[in-house]
């Protein structure tokens, strides 16, 4: 499938339903999958990953009743995370091309859930802030089974407990979805998990990086 025909998929899916999974490997490449999950395993054996706060700014707050991941932020700094940021870049000019969302920038970081973390049902933006607008969650583990836990539970849109699909962290498998729309969890892992989180925003002016969730 070419990149015209994967835009038009995921638009679609965004429109019809507010969310879509798919595999996004033979886009990225099965190489830079491995960089990029190389890369917050270092991350990771490093203890260079921060407890995830709940909110931003002066309400930013660490509730590990609510949220356990660790995270940490993208520069683009590396090769695999330059060619991470053009993927994300040519998604945002090809949403903005299908569905007239206005999409002028993005934030990223990478994040993992150690065995027991999870995060409670919440969505990515407060309607009507016009920040974040799309969501994206690219998984990176090999071998994830069912029993491992750690499933991304979509709710339907518009819905707080109707179930609108389950998307198990697979190396590869992207889940996207409406911020302001689609409730969502991650459920308890029971192995490490690893995942990288993208948003797709409104606003023009970048804020500093510790004002961000």
């Amino acid at each position: 499938m070419d990149k015209a025909k994967w835009l038009d998929e995921f638009a679609q899916g965004l429109y019809e339903n507010g969310w879509i999974s798919f595999d996004i490997t033979p886009w990225l490449g099965p190489e830079l999958l491995r960089a990029l999950q190389q890369e917050i395993i270092v991350l990771d054996q490093s203890d260079a990953l921060k407890i995830a706060g709940i909110g931003r700014g002066s309400a930013l707050i660490q509730d590990r009743s609510v949220r356990r991941d660790k995270i940490a932020w993208l520069q683009g700094s590396t090769p695999s995370q330059a060619a991470l940021f053009d993927f994300l870049d040519n998604l945002r000019t090809g949403l903005n091309q299908r569905l007239f969302l206005g999409l002028k920038r993005f934030e990223a970081h990478y994040a993992t859930y150690h065995c027991g973390d999870f995060y409670k049902p919440h969505v990515d933006s407060f309607q009507g802030r016009a920040s974040r607008i799309v969501s994206l969650v690219l998984y990176l583990n090999d071998d994830w089974q069912p029993t491992d836990g750690g499933a991304l539970r979509i709710y339907s849109r518009g819905s707080e407990s109707d179930a609108g699909g389950l998307v198990l962290p697979e190396a590869g498998r992207v889940a996207l979805f409406m911020s302001e729309e689609i409730r969502h969890e991650v459920l308890e892992a029971h192995r490490t998990r690893y995942s990288l989180a993208c948003w797709f925003r409104q606003d023009v002016i970048p804020l500093p990086l510790s004002a961000l969730v």
